[in-house]
């Protein structure tokens, strides 16, 4: 396995100057040098053969031992320096200091077919930054960010990606809910791969710590390497920079809100400075349409990350963000006007979002209010996102009549038992059928490019429990099923039927299906 090593992180960057390996602040410097630890017994469960191609590496090649040990942490690539990130961030709205990567190790960075990526392990031991914690990861954790990743790239929504999964072979001590009831768990290990891990929080620790000569370094680093199209580095660069970061930070955003994932811990340090989905643990995708829901227990009384709050709590780490490279900029008038675009570009964005999932394709004057109707509806009683968007593409125009029963399936109550929701719905059909008379597509057309934008198959939490379950009895054939039906997510895929539906009873209230916590 020969790879194409190009280093520029761990090489280009201030290096944290004490080697031991001990948890401690660590100031002017980006990162600590870090071996991952040896595991016991380790074993690789799935691969992403898209991915290990992405890398050079051969289909072959990720059969060996050599490939396993390297994805393990039990073999450092040859001519390389493992090391873990320092950053920092706000969680939960509260300045919380030094966080860094407590348990990623960033292993190298690879060039292939003109592309760079960086290989990353989570679960793969202590680092100067893992606090009290362990630096590992579960099993269960780890198929839910393995199966996610790559479900969302499939998706069209910006993210990092994942190479491997695997056991380490070590028993791991975790309390799932942070309820006084900790126990051993499968130890495991994924492996990430993004074109570069950093996150908000890189920057906001130089700021906090007015280290303003590393955050200039740091900065300069991320536009030479990633935002290359802006040039040599000055004040008007660098609000450029921060430009388009709001830009890709705003169309991530968007993508969550169009297919109804909630991510569920938007802290800073969670936040990539690429505009990628990043650091996949309480997520969800909405089961039933409700703005107020998140999966994330931590968050269960405030929810200030709930599924309607997203776009808001985007620009709220952006302003901090800005906070932060203020002292490159040294004027405020920029910066405040790239939030407010922030704002503006939001609203007339989801609008031709929201007109996409419905097969509007040009624009009539209330359509706003068609939406908003729509949203409101949605809420009556409780319906499934999923089911909902996917089986309006079946109206055709001129039937409104026919609308409830075309979309009866999402709901999760009968909706014979409530008159009034089936007049509201009835009416909103009519207003529905009225529009689309603007449009010109037939019913075919309209409804394949409705189906473009709203997936048939997503993530379910009670399918990643289901896959968890089967693999904690070391059956992991359903790991491998949903991710060969998640990397087709808008095809009908009949074969699969079974994974087009509502959420089953018997998930509303487990743990893994509707509570997470941050550690799950």
């Amino acid at each position: 396995m020969k790879l194409n090593i190009q280093d520029t992180f761990n090489k280009e960057l201030p290096a944290d100057p004490i080697i031991i390996n001990s948890i401690r602040q660590v100031e002017k410097a980006c990162f600590s040098f870090v071996t991952p630890k040896k595991t016991a017994n380790p074993k690789v469960l799935h691969i992403s053969p898209e991915m290990a191609e992405n890398l050079g590496i051969s289909i072959e090649e990720t059969q060996t031992d050599y490939f396993q040990n390297i994805v393990t942490g039990n073999e450092v690539l040859p001519d390389t320096q493992p090391y873990a990130m320092c950053y920092g961030g706000y969680q939960f709205g509260n300045w919380a200091g030094q966080l860094g990567d407590g348990r990623a190790i960033n292993l190298t960075e690879v060039i292939h077919n003109n592309k760079r990526w960086a290989i990353q392990l989570k679960g793969a031991g202590l680092t100067p930054y893992s606090r009290t914690a362990d630096g590992l990861a579960v099993l269960r954790s780890s198929v839910r960010e393995y199966l996610c990743s790559e479900a969302m790239f499939h998706l069209g929504i910006p993210t990092t990606r994942a190479l491997s999964l695997s056991l380490s072979g070590d028993e791991v001590l975790r309390d799932v809910l942070y309820n006084g009831n900790p126990a051993y768990e499968k130890g495991a290990i994924v492996s990430r791969i993004a074109p570069s891990f950093l996150r908000f929080g890189n920057y906001q620790i130089l700021a906090s710590r007015q280290d303003h000569d590393t955050l200039k370094i740091l900065v300069d680093y991320t536009i030479k390497h990633f935002y290359t199209d802006l040039g040599s580095p000055s004040k008007a660069t660098y609000l450029s920079f921060f430009q388009q970061v709001a830009d890709r930070s705003l169309d991530m955003v968007l993508h969550w809100q169009r297919v109804g994932f909630v991510h569920g811990v938007m802290n800073t340090d969670n936040m990539s400075i690429l505009g990628l989905t990043i650091d996949y643990g309480p997520y969800g995708w909405l089961e039933g349409y409700d703005y107020g829901w998140t999966p994330n227990t931590t968050d269960a009384q405030n929810k200030r990350y709930r599924y309607g709050k997203q776009p808001e709590m985007v620009l709220w780490n952006l302003y901090q963000l800005a906070n932060a490279l203020y002292p490159l900029i040294d004027e405020a008038a920029g910066l405040e006007a790239v939030l407010e675009s922030y704002r503006t570009q939001y609203d007339e964005k989801y609008l031709k979002m929201m007109r996409s999932k419905i097969g509007l394709y040009t624009d009539q004057e209330g359509d706003d209010t068609i939406i908003q109707v729509l949203e409101e509806n949605l809420h009556l009683i409780e319906t499934d996102m999923t089911i909902f968007y996917r089986n309006l593409s079946q109206f055709e125009k001129g039937n409104p009549e026919k609308g409830i029963s075309i979309i009866q399936d999402a709901f999760y109550q009968s909706i014979e038992e409530y008159p009034e929701v089936i007049e509201t719905w009835t009416l909103w059909f009519e207003h529905y059928n009225q529009r689309l008379v603007f449009e010109n597509e037939i019913n075919s057309e309209r409804r394949e490019k409705m189906n473009a934008v709203n997936p048939k198959y997503v993530l379910r939490n009670y399918m990643s429990q289901l896959a968890i379950d089967a693999a904690d009895k070391k059956d992991y054939t359903l790991i491998d099923e949903l991710f060969q039906l998640l990397k087709n997510p808008y095809a009908e895929q009949p074969e699969h039927e079974k994974w087009f539906a509502k959420r089953p009873d018997w998930a509303r209230d487990k743990v893994g299906c509707s509570m997470l916590s941050c550690s799950s």
